[in-house]
Formats: structure tokens, sequence, C-alpha cells
């Protein structure tokens, strides 16, 4: 196959899983609102068996995305992190999480499922320690890549090679990248998952998840996705479908802002550094270069002693303090009181998350906008 054999990203978002309806249905799938199908054409229809019109056409968009076999939108991120441990696991298995996750995950991990019996130990993210933190009952290895909040960058082909070898799942949370700028499938991992309220929804008016993997992996997962109740409605479906069509634009648009925004940021004297994978010198450069197409649109940096957190956000005036990320709109936030409030002092003074870190989700706006804001909070002092 060559590589014109297949559409391009861009194009996926666009036709990827589209049905083709009769001539008057117009263009778009249609919406589907229905919670009753007559069960006796075509098999048991349910929307909470994620298997309605609106479910199928998406799953497959995302699943071209990702260059995955199958996949299945779900609710909510967590709906889908939470399936996958609960159809992988068992009381007494155990887990490898990379350290400095997203503070929901820790938080489900310490808060459900330490307490229902599995087993989890963290990894630094360098390949070469891996497989020594597997144990005969280790069933699942999860990263994020880049990480959420300071963009740490994890070697996808690398540590893929060795869950392989050992037999262990390779799950990876790509929220941050999309599968515009990544896609750890072509990198030797097994499973996918998206908090699609952030970047695949992009328009910050979406509660929705996402999965992709193997068709083995999805179908063992189908099941307990139901039983959690983890599934969309038709009217939601439809809207992410819009919003996924634009994912491309926006994802690019996005990444170039925030890599300009990076490195005017880098020279500013109200800052003290920058977490940004397209800056040379981030510790994860060259490898993000050689996985990604793109440094992403998140960055986050340490205010300097200097500036108040509290007045600089104040100061603020088209960037808006919010939680969440991935809209057209550029957002900020704390992480120690918003993404890792869950997590305990200890742990977050462990991986450097104070309230001088502001972790910056860039939106499609004019560059030089956003920039005039930027450095009229932090007073002013570009070098």
């Amino acid at each position: 196959m060559t590589d014109r054999d297949k559409p391009s990203p861009a194009t996926d978002c666009v036709h990827a899983g589209e049905t083709h309806l009769p001539a008057g249905m117009g263009i778009n799938t249609p919406v589907v609102t229905s919670t009753a199908f007559d069960y006796r054409e075509g098999g048991v229809r349910y929307p909470r068996y994620a298997n309605a019109l609106n479910h199928e056409v998406v799953a497959g968009k995302i699943a071209a995305l990702e260059g995955a076999e199958a996949a299945r939108v779900t609710a909510s991120g967590m709906g889908a992190i939470s399936a996958v441990f609960l159809s992988l696991m068992k009381p007494g298995d155990h887990a490898v999480i990379l350290d400095g996750l997203y503070g929901g995950t820790t938080d489900l991990i310490e808060g459900l499922l330490e307490p229902m019996g599995l087993r989890f130990s963290t990894w630094d993210g360098d390949p070469a320690s891996l497989a020594g933190l597997f144990e005969d009952d280790t069933r699942l290895l999860m990263v994020e890549s880049p990480t959420n909040p300071l963009l740490s960058i994890v070697d996808l082909a690398a540590t893929a090679a060795v869950t392989r070898e050992h037999g262990v799942v390779s799950f990876i949370d790509n929220t941050f990248a999309t599968p515009i700028l990544q896609r750890p499938i072509e990198h030797g991992f097994d499973l996918v998952m998206h908090s699609a309220t952030k970047y695949l929804g992009g328009h910050s008016d979406l509660l929705c998840g996402a999965l992709a993997g193997t068709r083995e992996l999805i179908e063992a997962i189908h099941p307990d996705i139901v039983r959690l109740g983890a599934t969309l409605n038709g009217q939601d479906l439809a809207l992410l479908e819009r919003s996924i069509k634009t994912l491309a634009i926006r994802v690019e648009r996005a990444s170039d802002n925030a890599g300009l925004l990076a490195q005017r940021l880098e020279d500013h004297a109200g800052v003290e550094c920058v977490f940004h994978p397209g800056l040379a010198g981030h510790p994860g450069h060259s490898v993000a270069a050689s996985q990604m197409s793109g440094f992403g649109a998140m960055l986050s940096f340490r205010l300097d002693d200097s500036v108040d957190p509290a007045g600089f956000l104040e100061s603020l005036r088209l960037i808006r303090p919010a939680v969440s990320l991935g809209g057209v709109e550029t957002t900020i936030s704390q992480p120690s009181k918003t993404s890792h409030a869950k997590i305990g002092d200890e742990k977050r003074a462990a991986l450097g998350i104070d309230d001088r870190l502001m972790r910056l989700s860039v939106g499609i706006e004019g560059v030089d906008d956003l920039w005039d804001d930027l450095d009229r909070a932090l007073g002013g002092s570009s070098l």
C-alpha cells in the first residue's frame, strides 16, 4: 500500500465512517433520537449498547483517524478509562501507570480501583526500567504522551516493544496530541483513548470520550461500557461528528499558535520556565519530533517568583481562566487547583505542580492578540 492509498487525516475527519443514505436525506448523518427500535430487524438496537446509527458513524470516523480496527464512543473520557480497567483486570491483577497521569485517572485508581483489589505500580517513563516493574499478573500499562500538565514525552515505539514482549496490553491517553498529530497504534500501542470533550469536541460544549484499538480488545471492553452506562445519545453524537470534521484545521492552527507562544514565553522575564515539546531545550523534544507530526496546542509555564499567580490571572482580558481544555478559545488554569486538586500536597510537590504552574490550552485566535494579553498580565517585561 502506498501513502496515497489511505486518505489524509484531514480527509478522514470529514468523510470517514459516513453512511451513504438515500439522496432525499442529504449528505449529513441524520440524528437518530429514538430509544426504541424494532428488535425483529437487524438485531437488538438500543443507544446504551452503542449500536445505533450515530454511534456507528462516529466510531468509524475515530477508528479511521487512529488507524484502529474498531472504536467506541463513550459518555466521558473517564467512562472510557473505567471500562478499560474493569474489563481487562480483576481483583489481584496488576497494572503499571506512568507517574504523573491526569489527576482524574489517579483519583479513579486510588478512590475506586485499588479498594476493589486492583494493584498498581508507577513508572518513570524510561523504557529501560519498564520490564522490571512487570509481574506475572501484570495486565496493563497506561501512559499519556504528552502528559497533563507537564508535557512530558514517552517513547511510544520503545515502550510498546517492551509490553508486547511481555504480553502486557499498552494503553495511552492521546487527548493532548489527537490523532492529527500522533497515532500511537502506528507505534505499536494496543489501545488509545480520548477525552473527546477536549479537541475532538473542540467547542467546550460536549462531554464525551472515545476508545480505539484492535477489534478483539474493543469487543472485550464493550460489555462493560454498556454495563456502566457510559454511552452517548444521538444528539451529542451528531454534534461530535460535526466537530471532528474540523479537527485537523483546528488542531493545526492551535498547535502553530502554541509553538509561537512557547518561544515568546521562554524569553519573558516574568516566566521561570516553559514546558512544551516543540522547544529545542525540552528533554523530550527529539522523541516527540520522531513520533508526532506537530507538537500540540498545550503548554505549561511556571511564573517567576516576582509574579503573583492570582494577580496574573486577574489581569488577563482575552484568555479565560477555566477548567477543561481543547476548545477553539484559549483558556488557562492552575493544575494545583483544577486537574490535580485531588492529589495530595506531597505528591503534587514531587511532580512540581504548585500554584505558580499555569497550563495554557491555546486556541485558534490571532496569536499576537494572545501574546499581548499574556505579556500585559505578566507585567509587559518581555525581553
